[in-house]
């Protein structure tokens, strides 16, 4: 029997945002080797919001075995409790995520949703029902409660920090 055919699909806003926020930042190399080895992962979308000047990223995560799928970006304006106006920039990714899941079903066996995003409550239900999902990465323990009754699927990547986390060899050289 042939093994199952294996995509991955990753919301990169909510994965970088949900282990920067518990103090560590993902090494994209080891996280797409993680992908393979551990979870025989043949194709990995990364979903990112595009912004000029990043390409030597986009580069870089394609070079490390990413399929990259960008999304334009809009500049969006909000204020802080003092009034006072913040820029940020928005690439939402959800839309085009979903999309592609559902595009490439027909080339793979079971995916894996890498986002703790409770916006793909109902792309993890329908992958549930069609026995097409192996497992929703959450970056922490903060993920949504609209995919509790997923338990059974979540792996969280804070557990696993250790073989993840991106470690500046260049700051270790000079201590």
């Amino acid at each position: 029997m042939n093994r199952p055919r294996i995509y991955a699909f990753i919301d990169s806003q909510n994965l970088n945002k949900g282990t920067q926020k518990m103090g560590w930042k993902m090494d994209w190399r080891k996280f797409r080797d993680f992908l393979q080895v551990k979870y025989d992962v043949s194709k990995a979308f990364m979903f990112i919001g595009f912004i000029a000047g990043n390409e030597d990223l986009y580069n870089q995560l394609h070079d490390s075995g990413y399929a990259i799928v960008l999304k334009p970006t809009v500049e969006h304006t909000t204020t802080d409790e003092k009034d006072k106006p913040q820029q940020t920039t928005k690439g939402n990714v959800d839309v085009e995520l979903v999309l592609y899941a559902m595009k490439e079903m027909s080339n793979y066996d079971k995916c894996i949703i890498i986002s703790g995003d409770g916006d793909f409550y109902s792309l993890v239900e329908y992958l549930e029902k069609k026995n097409r999902l192996a497992h929703v990465m959450a970056p922490n323990w903060q993920y949504s409660s609209l995919l509790k009754p997923y338990e059974k699927y979540i792996v969280r990547l804070d557990q696993l920090r250790n073989e993840l986390a991106y470690r500046d060899r260049r700051k270790r050289k000079n201590a």
